[in-house]
């Protein structure tokens, strides 16, 4: 459980700042070294977000978990039913 609750709090970070680039870039559409840095986290995510997948089932419902019979969505806690420590 300690390499999943990892994981999820990378992809946590990983989200979080993604959005913070996303809202600068808002107002700062001219500055190359944040879009490069918006760019380089977002592959970061979503390399972290196909792992995660890969190995513990979907988070996202049209993610890169091949789906199951049967449905294994109701198998595991949610994510945010899990307790983080």
């Amino acid at each position: 459980m300690d390499k999943r609750l990892s994981m999820l709090k990378e992809i946590q970070a990983l989200e979080f700042v993604a959005i913070e680039l996303n809202l600068y870039l808002d107002t700062h559409p001219g500055d190359r070294a944040a879009l490069r840095d918006f760019y380089t986290i977002r592959d970061k995510l979503f390399a972290a977000i196909e792992c995660y997948e890969k190995t513990y089932g979907p988070l996202r419902v049209f993610g890169d978990a091949p789906s199951q019979y049967p449905w294994p969505w109701i198998e595991d806690p949610w994510p945010w039913e899990i307790e983080y420590k």
